[in-house]
């Protein structure tokens, strides 16, 4: 359903900035909307737009879609960090354009949040949304969504380690062992490793539980989507309708 706006309300909510840098754009003739006949410069910052989801427009000449929230796929690459203010290496959110990182939020945060976190050197599926019960539900270890992790080691790995990760192994700062809900070798260095919780460094901690240590880690799959292997590392997308079925559909 449609929903009217003013133009500069629109671009305010898809984080282009506060309302008066939003209506110095409309005013510079930045902007543009579809009519369906064409492209067409609107330059009134009283312009009011009826918007749907997914509605194409262009600021500064570059294609935008308008979304009430915003559901990212980013495939992370190695050497980055998932925070706004990284220790040691880049931020993955300077690998996003500055819309998504300062759409606004009623709680004062500003942009898009990483669904969870990976190691700068852990490479992959990650999601990112402004959403909050979006994130909480795939974070949460209470929803039990499954995360897959394809893995290499150092030393050769033998079906003993696949028992071990099952069973639940030890962890040096949790009494209660911990399991994987899935686990398959996939050769003699390496594993596709699932886990349904998140906790700090599971996957390489896990493994040194059995002794072994990680040199490679990505994440292949949240629920039932697989990362979008067309993405180079880097790389990020809007998330499909379909999609989102995929992620928040029930175990």
């Amino acid at each position: 359903m449609a929903q009217r706006l003013l133009l500069t309300d629109l671009l305010y909510s898809q984080g282009f900035g506060t309302r008066r840098i939003c209506a110095g754009l409309v005013q510079q003739g930045l902007v543009q909307m579809d009519t369906g006949h064409g492209w067409v410069c609107v330059r009134e910052t009283d312009t009011a737009v009826d918007v749907v989801e997914g509605m194409p427009f262009m600021v500064q000449g570059i294609l935008w879609q308008y979304h009430t929230k915003a559901y990212v796929l980013l495939h992370k690459p190695a050497g980055t960090e998932c925070s706004h203010k990284p220790s040691a290496w880049p931020s993955v959110y300077s690998l996003l354009p500055t819309p998504l990182r300062q759409r606004p939020a009623k709680t004062g945060l500003q942009g898009v949040q990483a669904v969870g976190r990976l190691d700068q050197d852990t490479t992959g599926m990650l999601l990112l949304s402004d959403d909050g019960q979006f994130i909480h539900r795939m974070s949460s270890p209470k929803h039990h969504v499954p995360k897959v992790y394809e893995l290499e080691t150092q030393e050769a790995m033998h079906a003993s380690v696949v028992e071990k990760l099952l069973n639940g192994v030890v962890l040096n700062d949790d009494p209660q062992p911990v399991k994987a809900a899935a686990c398959a070798l996939t050769g003699s260095h390496s594993m596709a490793l699932t886990l349904t919780e998140g906790k700090y460094h599971q996957v390489k901690r896990m493994l040194a539980a059995t002794g072994h240590k990680v040199v490679r880690l990505h994440r292949a799959r949240i629920g039932d989507m697989e990362l979008d292997h067309t993405l180079a590392p880097g790389q990020w997308r809007w998330l499909s309708g379909e999609e989102m079925k995929a992620l928040t559909r029930k175990p």
